[in-house]
């Protein structure tokens, strides 16, 4: 793995069905209602039934004085258990959503597998990287609660 790649894996347990996690995130444009990180979604191309071949451009409000903008097309869709996505523009590759039901709680796993493209990233990566990826724990943790709350009062 270089310097300039990612692959950040976070775990949820919510306390809520699966069909209701995946009901919200499965419907990104909604994210900025409860993610605070998310900033605003726009569907760029419709996909299929399940969504596989639509792309959304989402602008990202992180913890560090950055935002990022990247476009995410849908690569494959298992309803009820698996998103895949296909970054593109300030970070590059992979983002995978994995639900697994346990009794009545939701297992939720988020694979981040990327590479930084913006300049300064690339060139301050190999100090940044712990940096990087504290970034990413807490941008995770703010969906996760926010994701809490919206099943809540649902």
């Amino acid at each position: 793995m270089s310097l300039t790649e990612f692959h950040l894996i976070t775990q949820w347990t919510i306390d809520a069905p699966v069909e209701d996690v995946w009901r919200e995130l499965s419907t990104p444009e909604a994210w900025p209602e409860w993610w605070s990180s998310v900033k605003r979604v726009s569907l760029l191309r419709e996909g299929d039934e399940h969504g596989v071949g639509a792309v959304r451009r989402l602008e990202w409000v992180t913890a560090l004085p950055y935002e990022l903008i990247f476009n995410v097309e849908t690569v494959r869709v298992e309803p009820l258990s698996l998103i895949e996505g296909r970054a593109s523009g300030e970070l590059d590759g992979i983002g995978r959503w994995t639900l697994e039901r346990e009794g009545p709680r939701c297992r939720v796993r988020y694979d981040w597998i990327v590479q930084v493209t913006k300049p300064w990233m690339i060139t301050l990566s190999f100090i940044l990287k712990p940096i990087f990826r504290w970034n990413h724990g807490v941008v995770m943790e703010r969906g996760r609660r926010g994701l809490v709350r919206r099943l809540a009062r649902v």
